[in-house]
């Protein structure tokens, strides 16, 4: 059965889609609010993506505060 592939996003993509700046998107990681995915191998750790899907349900989140 195939599976969906998932949308990843950058970090400026997301940033952009989220109104907030890179640097936030990485502290948001550090801090478990929201996830980045890591892939390649740059400096070991590899870039961060976003998967689309977590993005759309923070902005849900959001709206119902």
């Amino acid at each position: 059965m195939n599976q969906p592939i998932e949308e990843l996003l950058t970090i400026e993509q997301a940033a952009k889609i989220l109104q907030v700046n890179a640097q936030t998107l990485r502290r948001w990681d550090r801090q478990g609010i929201l996830k980045a995915v890591r892939v390649g191998t740059r400096r070991g750790v590899g870039d961060r993506r976003y998967r689309k899907q977590d993005i759309e349900a923070y902005i849900s989140r959001q709206h119902k505060k």
